[in-house]
């Protein structure tokens, strides 16, 4: 894993970049404005990672581009992560740190942000990550 002091202007504006493409990305498929579709990635993202074991957590953080690693930790604290909930609590976390919206489908949304990184995460990877998933869980995450 490259270090951010080594980073290069290049490296950042790519990696800018390709945060934007998936924030872009997001946006379009749920019909969202990029500010919210970004909102929601980081709420998904964050669920996600208090909900995996912190081994799996290193593991997808590895395959996620660079920024978004960064939104991923942002404000993480490892006691903080607690298991063993069902794909509902998974839904209702991302709603309660979005901030509930009517508007929105909270199921679709999350769904969304799976098929994204579905999309953008080497095969090999989300079969581990997806399969270290508690089975209520793996509901949430499209099948191939």
């Amino acid at each position: 894993m490259s270090h951010m002091s080594q980073m290069s202007f290049g490296d950042l504006n790519h990696a800018a970049q390709q945060a934007q493409q998936w924030v872009k990305e997001l946006a379009r498929d749920l019909r969202w404005s990029e500010p919210s579709a970004c909102r929601l990635l980081q709420c998904v993202l964050h669920t996600l990672r208090d909900w995996l074991s912190e081994a799996e957590m290193a593991d997808l953080s590895a395959q996620l581009p660079v920024l978004v690693r960064g939104m991923y930790f942002e404000g993480w604290k490892p006691s903080a992560a607690a298991h063993g909930r069902k794909k509902r609590d998974f839904v209702l976390s991302v709603r309660n740190s979005f901030g509930y919206d009517e508007d929105v489908d909270f199921d679709v949304a999350v769904n969304a942000v799976f098929m994204l990184l579905d999309r953008h995460i080497s095969h090999g990877e989300i079969v581990q990550v997806r399969a270290s998933m508690k089975k209520s869980l793996r509901q949430l995450w499209p099948a191939d």
